[in-house]
């Protein structure tokens, strides 16, 4: 890495290519090829739909930073089989939404893969830094950050978004410079590795409109009846939040549909005195609601639950945690990124019900923390 090499990838994102013709892509996809790592990143407008409207799709090998238009171009082909090359590595800062958005657009994810963020979080950083804050933290570098809310949807794009854009990846490539040396240094790139291929593999499974309940606040404190109405309710928008590529929200919101779980509604006289539903939603699907109402109130099959931990548990939850917290200091890393909360109450229920250790405590964890953590539920 020198200084000369991080200005002239700055000054890269000064004059962008953007890709709004055939001939220009075939023209980069060239350059692309030749390539041995490539940053990635994406811009897209998530607000009223279930999947994100693709605005911009960011490429850049340190030297050059191409901008992809969607909506200017019919063909992705190109910029696919990149994504899938192996032999060019592909970098995302936080890629986890990246990768559903380019698996939506382009049916990909790329592969091979490196997250910046991942690896900032193995050497110490927060688990969710940004991308502007591990560049000021590896490179000592200030990137303006006054274009984040931009419609990249809306045409023509400005200069300052242009610029923006590109600054989001003209330094990866030397980012991955930078980490890859720090991490071999301290052993734990195999730990990247395994991480994001757990990533990948998330992002190629498809959300179970059936197991969406799971995601409201309190389903361990709700009766049987109560959450089977949820179940349907929350089967039923995810479905329809789908067909109709509508963010959920804008279907019905999360905290109508909890009222009508609890309370049970039987008639549009008792459905409209729920708070929160739209009038035009009421109008749609008034029906139906009570129609699944009804549905799950006959459904005597058992829904599936997190029981609440009992007392010996909660014991061994904190010692748990204590294990995870030392551990955590003795590796300089956050204890999230060794295990959370939430996931030290699934593995101590996977424990429980004689299950598999989940997937997360695997791999590099087992030996760091997870045998440890084992021993615990064990006793």
């Amino acid at each position: 890495m020198s200084k000369t090499t991080i200005k002239k990838a700055i000054e890269s994102a000064e004059h962008p290519i953007l890709l709004e013709t055939v001939t220009q892509l075939k023209q980069a996809e060239s350059i692309w090829k030749k390539s041995a790592v490539l940053g990635i990143d994406t811009e897209f407008v998530r607000e009223r739909t279930y999947r994100a409207d693709l605005g911009l799709v960011q490429v850049s090998d340190g030297q050059t930073a191409w901008l992809f238009d969607p909506l200017a171009l019919s063909t992705t082909e190109p910029l696919a089989r990149m994504m899938e090359n192996p032999g060019i590595i592909k970098l995302l800062h936080s890629g986890s939404e990246d990768l559903e958005v380019l698996l939506n657009a382009l049916g990909v994810i790329p592969e091979p893969l490196v997250d910046t963020q991942m690896a900032c979080a193995m050497l110490g950083q927060p688990l969710q830094l940004g991308y502007h804050h591990a560049v000021k933290w590896l490179f000592d570098v200030e990137i303006d950050k006054d274009q984040t809310r931009s419609n990249w949807c809306k045409r023509p794009l400005t200069a300052k978004q242009l610029r923006y854009a590109a600054m989001d990846v003209v330094l990866l490539p030397e980012m991955l410079v930078k980490l890859r040396g720090m991490l071999d240094a301290a052993g734990r790139w195999t730990w990247l590795q395994e991480d994001v291929a757990r990533v990948q593999r998330n992002a190629r499974q498809a959300i179970d409109p059936d197991t969406v309940y799971q995601r409201f606040p309190g389903i361990g404190r709700m009766d049987q009846d109560t959450l089977q109405v949820l179940k349907y309710l929350a089967r039923w928008r995810e479905e329809t939040a789908i067909e109709r590529n509508r963010a959920r929200g804008f279907v019905i919101a999360d905290a109508p549909i909890l009222q009508m779980a609890r309370e049970k509604p039987v008639s549009k006289e008792q459905l409209q005195a729920i708070e929160g539903i739209h009038p035009i939603a009421l109008s749609r699907y008034a029906e139906t609601l009570l129609k699944l109402i009804e549905l799950a109130g006959q459904d005597r099959t058992p829904v599936e639950t997190l029981d609440r931990l009992d007392d010996k548990q909660r014991s061994q939850l904190n010692q748990m945690r204590a294990i995870v917290a030392k551990r955590a200091a003795d590796l300089g890393v956050e204890p999230a990124l060794l295990a959370s909360r939430r996931e030290l109450e699934r593995l101590i229920r996977a424990h429980a019900s004689d299950q598999p250790v989940p997937e997360r405590f695997l791999g590099w964890r087992k030996q760091e923390v997870t045998d440890e953590l084992v021993k615990i539920l064990d006793q």
